[in-house]
């Protein structure tokens, strides 16, 4: 897996987990969440709330992403999971959200789910959406407007989606 290995992370692994998050929330272009959010709440919402959270880790122990694993919806949906992942900037480029995807696939069919979806992946972020795309995922919707963006304002939102079994 291009010199790193995926492990589900450990508390120990959040400070790592939250320099790489920060900056991505603070820039206000591909996840919808605020961009002075506090830590700790920051901490609950991708540690410790989601099913599983991983770490991509390379041979040296630095960090170089981490994703979550969720059921998307409750009691009649929980078949259907929901992840998010980031990328430390300085490792975009090799490979980790590829490999944090695709772990994560097989994540979800041992944990028994069996479709994935992606509720909001951002249309400005076109290195994504083609990423997931070359993945196997469908864009099955659009939202007109959906994300405020930081520096575009409103764009739109693809909901995209991926049987596993």
């Amino acid at each position: 897996m291009g010199g790193f290995v995926i492990r589900q992370a450990q508390p120990a692994d959040w400070p790592s987990c939250w320099a790489i998050l920060q900056p991505v929330f603070e820039k206000g272009d591909s996840y919808p969440y605020r961009g002075d959010m506090d830590e700790m709440d920051a901490r609950r919402l991708w540690l410790e709330s989601p099913l599983r959270c991983y770490v991509a880790q390379d041979n040296g122990g630095e960090v170089l992403g981490t994703y979550y694993l969720k059921p998307n919806q409750a009691g009649r949906g929980d078949h259907v999971c929901n992840c998010g992942y980031v990328t430390a900037q300085a490792a975009r480029g090799r490979g980790v959200a590829s490999a944090m995807c695709r772990h994560s696939q097989q994540e979800a069919l041992a944990l028994g789910f069996s479709a994935m979806q992606f509720n909001l992946v951002v249309a400005s972020n076109t290195g994504a959406v083609a990423l997931w795309q070359k993945l196997g995922f469908e864009i099955i919707g659009t939202l007109p407007g959906a994300f405020r963006h930081d520096e575009l304002g409103p764009v739109d939102a693809h909901i995209m989606f991926k049987t596993l079994a």
